[in-house]
């Protein structure tokens, strides 16, 4: 119960929140005592999820729909949080898409687009105006942390347009700390490997390797990555996790595979 009261009163955004890792995330925070806004594009997904959270948890979530690669909706959203709460304590950038694992001169240049206004610009649009909240309220501060991935140093196969985003999203996050630090404003990064989603559910029937070869992959709970998020986000402002890697234990990351 101490653990859920230290968090009382503090102000979360997740993007992506009505699915996913996004959604074990803002469960697992709105159970830490967060008041936890959850955004995506679709509303009547958000509302579901927002809702069900709720009850599972006893914790307090609000649905807001908002686009991230777009920037007048990511100031709407922004805007809204702050005339609601008056302040955000922090921020999880999760909201992410990929495209289709075929040879990169097969990418359409509407799916480069598409791939990096969700992945990387809208990363950036949130932080921006994190950035500009956290400064300016009373008290200053604050926490962003971003969802990267294991791909961003390790790519897989035809994964060109990911791998480049979540690469990306690294310098991101150093540069946010680095310009965040006069201002108590801390950032972290998560990088995942093989969270069991909708989006993996492939992974046990079997990937495509560096070696040619199809191979089944292990994977781990979204539970045990939103329980890391809890501990970067729990962290006083003073200490901060820059960067975070959760896995499953046997994959082929590490060595040869």
């Amino acid at each position: 119960m101490a653990e859920k009261k230290s968090a009382a009163g503090r102000i979360a955004l997740v993007t992506g929140g009505g699915t996913g890792v996004g959604r074990g995330i803002a469960e697992a925070l709105g159970a830490e005592g967060y008041t936890v806004v959850v955004s995506g594009r679709r509303a009547d997904v958000l509302e579901a999820a927002a809702s069900e959270m709720a009850a599972a948890t006893g914790g307090t979530f609000r649905a807001i729909s908002a686009d991230v690669g777009d920037p007048q909706s990511v100031a709407a959203l922004f805007a809204e949080i702050e005339k609601t709460f008056g302040r955000l304590d922090l921020l999880v950038n999760n909201a992410g898409t990929n495209v289709p694992a075929v040879p990169m001169e097969e990418i359409t240049f509407d799916q480069w687009s598409t791939i990096v206004a969700a992945n990387l610009t809208g990363a950036f649009l949130c932080t921006q105006q994190a950035m500009r909240l956290m400064k300016k309220q009373t008290p200053h501060g604050g926490r962003i942390i971003n969802n990267g991935s294991i791909s961003a140093t390790t790519p897989r196969p035809y994964s060109a347009p990911y791998t480049a985003t979540k690469h990306a999203i690294t310098g991101l996050t150093k540069s946010t700390a680095l310009d965040g630090r006069p201002f108590d404003i801390a950032c972290g990064q998560i990088d995942i490997g093989n969270a069991a989603t909708d989006m993996t559910s492939r992974m046990s029937a079997g990937v495509l390797q560096a070696n040619g070869e199809i191979a089944s992959e292990p994977t781990i709970p979204v539970s045990q990555v939103a329980e890391a998020v809890v501990y970067m986000a729990g962290l006083p402002l003073e200490a901060n996790v820059l960067n975070l890697t959760v896995m499953a234990t046997k994959m082929p990351l590490v060595g040869r595979g």
